[in-house]
């Protein structure tokens, strides 16, 4: 795969093996929060900047999909585990289900989709990420 650029990344996805309920206790629909995801080392990191849109992407057989909504909200850091970045997100009152966006004819071609077991983070083109945008709950569907 070509080395991204700036413009290919709409929105990045970070990615967890734990439902929302155990990245956060307690974590309830609409609610907003902030905290650290561990991220696989490479070049990636250094296209990631505050401020830019993020997913939670629940990974495995249960409920996989878009669970939560943000904005990354730190620089990339670095310490004994690895380095990981702070985002600052909000738990949907539906996920998005991994299906739904499988059936869509542009997310589709996700790499989170396409290659689940890739790299953390992962990202959305820009048509990637509206038709994402267009099955988030309240949002009409196309």
């Amino acid at each position: 795969m070509p080395r991204l650029l700036p413009a290919d990344v709409a929105c990045w996805v970070v990615k967890t093996a734990r439902p929302p309920s155990a990245v956060v206790p307690g974590w309830r629909a609409g609610e907003e929060h902030a905290f650290s995801r561990c991220l696989r080392r490479s070049y990636r990191l250094e296209l990631m900047a505050p401020g830019q849109p993020v997913l939670l992407w629940l990974s495995g057989r249960d409920r996989p999909g878009v669970h939560a909504a943000g904005v990354v909200a730190g620089e990339v850091t670095e310490d004994a585990g690895g380095p990981s970045v702070h985002v600052r997100v909000t738990l949907l009152p539906a996920p998005v289900p991994r299906a739904d966006l499988l059936a869509d004819p542009v997310a589709r071609d996700a790499e989170v989709l396409r290659m689940p077991a890739g790299s953390n983070p992962s990202y959305l083109t820009p048509a990637q990420y509206a038709a994402v945008l267009a099955h988030l709950p309240g949002r009409r569907q196309r």
